[in-house]
Protein backbone atom coordinates (compact mmCIF):
# COMPACT_ATOMS: atom_id res chain seq x y z
CA UNK A 1 0.00 0.00 0.00
CA UNK A 2 2.69 2.51 0.94
CA UNK A 3 4.68 1.60 -2.21
CA UNK A 4 2.00 2.75 -4.63
CA UNK A 5 1.73 5.67 -2.68
CA UNK A 6 5.48 6.20 -2.30
CA UNK A 7 5.55 6.01 -6.35
CA UNK A 8 2.84 8.33 -7.31
CA UNK A 9 4.64 11.31 -4.55
CA UNK A 10 7.81 10.12 -6.76
CA UNK A 11 6.03 10.78 -10.32
CA UNK A 12 4.32 14.14 -9.18
CA UNK A 13 7.87 15.54 -7.59
CA UNK A 14 9.82 14.24 -11.00
CA UNK A 15 7.05 16.12 -13.05
CA UNK A 16 7.18 19.19 -11.39
CA UNK A 17 10.80 19.18 -11.54
CA UNK A 18 10.86 18.61 -15.04
CA UNK A 19 7.97 21.53 -15.51
CA UNK A 20 10.69 23.41 -13.07
CA UNK A 21 13.51 23.06 -15.69
CA UNK A 22 10.90 23.76 -18.46
CA UNK A 23 9.56 27.13 -17.32
CA UNK A 24 9.73 27.92 -14.23
CA UNK A 25 7.29 30.78 -13.46
CA UNK A 26 4.54 28.40 -14.15
CA UNK A 27 5.88 25.71 -11.55
CA UNK A 28 6.31 28.70 -8.88
CA UNK A 29 2.91 29.79 -9.58
CA UNK A 30 1.28 26.22 -9.33
CA UNK A 31 3.40 25.75 -6.14
CA UNK A 32 1.25 28.83 -4.85
CA UNK A 33 -1.85 28.19 -6.30
CA UNK A 34 -2.57 24.46 -5.66
CA UNK A 35 -3.23 24.68 -1.85
CA UNK A 36 -5.37 27.97 -2.41
CA UNK A 37 -7.36 25.97 -4.77
CA UNK A 38 -7.36 22.98 -2.40
CA UNK A 39 -8.53 25.64 0.44
CA UNK A 40 -11.08 26.78 -2.32
CA UNK A 41 -12.35 23.57 -2.57
CA UNK A 42 -13.04 22.66 0.72
CA UNK A 43 -16.62 24.27 1.22
CA UNK A 44 -17.65 22.84 -1.92
CA UNK A 45 -16.69 19.19 -0.34
CA UNK A 46 -18.97 20.45 2.52
CA UNK A 47 -21.89 20.77 -0.38
CA UNK A 48 -21.18 17.53 -1.93
CA UNK A 49 -21.18 15.86 1.64
CA UNK A 50 -24.41 17.42 2.10
CA UNK A 51 -26.31 16.48 -0.95
CA UNK A 52 -24.38 12.84 -0.78
CA UNK A 53 -26.64 12.47 2.55
CA UNK A 54 -29.89 13.97 1.26
CA UNK A 55 -29.64 11.52 -1.33
CA UNK A 56 -28.77 8.86 0.66
CA UNK A 57 -31.59 9.70 2.86
CA UNK A 58 -33.72 10.07 -0.48
CA UNK A 59 -33.02 6.75 -1.59
CA UNK A 60 -33.84 4.97 1.73
CA UNK A 61 -37.45 6.58 2.33
CA UNK A 62 -38.00 5.56 -1.32
CA UNK A 63 -37.14 1.94 -0.69
CA UNK A 64 -38.43 1.48 2.73
CA UNK A 65 -42.06 -0.01 1.08
CA UNK A 66 -39.76 -2.80 -0.69
CA UNK A 67 -37.43 -3.60 2.33
CA UNK A 68 -40.61 -4.00 4.65
CA UNK A 69 -42.56 -6.01 2.06
CA UNK A 70 -39.44 -8.16 1.93
CA UNK A 71 -39.60 -9.08 4.95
Amino acid sequence: MHTGINMKLMIIVLLWCLLFIVCWPLALALLVLIPVLYLLSIPLRIVLYAIEGLLSLVRSLLLLPARCLRG
